[in-house]
């Protein structure tokens, strides 16, 4: 059976290089006769490997030693709790930005640790676009927001200009495109998507707003500063998908860094967009200036065609491009790692259907 053409939303695809050096990684890691899933972290070859995937970041990102760079577990969803724990002070409060279930599931779990404001919300929309009349003052410790939306396919095309620390849950579009990165004070990221396989989580952090809540007794395991102190090793990491995030990074920075993967997915999402906007049976969800370069949700006009679609996009070996059971419909999610040769497969069925 040939490669499928995979278009899923994550765990998604990744560099077939990245695929073959972890998979050697795993038989004999580095020539030392162990297997990556068994030496100790504490080693001198994984602690190389955990280095080089916090170093790596910072310069694929233009950061300085202000920012450290943490790898954790728990996914995105734990950072939900572990960014107010942080930084949201006692007795203070957060503005965030509601653009889609993680952005709605990150304020739930905030508002179980202090006062949160939502300052822009397209949820009666059905999540189809980004909100932008808004303001965030210097009365909130931190404004949370969610670059990518990738049920709904919407993406914040400018970030705005706030008054206070800025957060950003990046976890689907983290290296898909040039950001001015210092504009931002915690970052972090699900590696799933563009990063490496699932199992281990991205946050960056500017070093200086920790330690000011007033928050006392605080967790261990759910303390930045913990896992500053250690090196991204308060505890055991999780060593395989460092490893593969690192390689992964690599693959990225030897290809042109960020600007050269952006031309890459603008030029994939262009592919596909013209396609739908053209094709009189298929639309999108969401509005045209919000329409995310990572995530493309669309439907049929008429259902009638959907045994027909759903016929040919498999047979053409294309797997992963239902919709989010939330939604329906389609997504075809065109990462860093997938190439413009598989967005032109499915344009190809896409253009099949009359």
């Amino acid at each position: 059976m040939g490669k499928k053409h995979n278009f899923s939303a994550g765990p998604c695809i990744l560099p077939q290089e990245v695929f073959q050096k972890s998979a050697e990684a795993i038989l004999d890691f580095n020539g030392i006769g162990l297997s990556l899933l068994e030496i100790s972290h504490r080693s001198k070859d994984f602690v190389a490997v955990m280095d080089e995937a916090r170093a790596i970041v910072k310069r694929l990102m233009n950061l300085g030693d202000d920012y450290e760079v943490l790898y954790l577990g728990g996914g995105a969803s734990l950072q939900f709790a572990m960014v107010p724990y942080n930084i949201l002070k006692v007795g203070g409060k957060a503005a965030y930005l509601d653009t889609g279930v993680w952005a709605a599931g990150a304020i739930k779990e905030a508002k179980k640790v202090g006062d949160v404001d939502v300052v822009g919300s397209s949820k009666e929309d059905n999540y189809s676009y980004i909100p932008k009349d808004y303001k965030v003052g210097s009365e909130y410790d931190y404004f949370h927001c969610t670059s990518n939306n990738t049920i709904y396919g919407t993406q914040i095309k400018e970030f705005p200009e706030v008054d206070t620390l800025m957060v950003c849950d990046m976890s689907s579009d983290i290296f898909s495109r040039q950001l001015d990165f210092s504009k931002f004070d915690l970052i972090y990221a699900g590696a799933q998507k563009n990063m490496g396989p699932a199992g281990v989580t991205l946050v960056v952090i500017k070093k200086e707003i920790l330690g000011k809540t007033g928050r006392e007794n605080m967790f261990s395991i759910l303390d930045y500063s913990q896992h500053i102190s250690k090196e991204s090793m308060y505890n055991t990491p999780p060593v395989f998908p460092v490893y593969a995030t690192l390689l992964t990074l690599q693959h990225l920075e030897n290809n042109g860094g960020i600007a050269a993967a952006e031309e890459r997915n603008i030029a994939k999402a262009k592919l596909l967009y013209d396609t739908i906007d053209n094709h009189p049976l298929f639309e999108t969800y969401c509005r045209d200036e919000d329409r995310s370069l990572m995530n493309v949700s669309f439907k049929l006009i008429d259902d009638s065609k959907k045994e027909e679609f759903d016929a040919a996009w498999k047979s053409a070996g294309i797997s992963g491009l239902n919709g989010h059971r939330s939604l329906g419909g389609y997504r075809a999610s065109i990462y860093n790692a997938l190439p413009i040769e598989s967005v032109q497969v499915l344009v190809d069925v896409m253009n099949s259907i009359k």
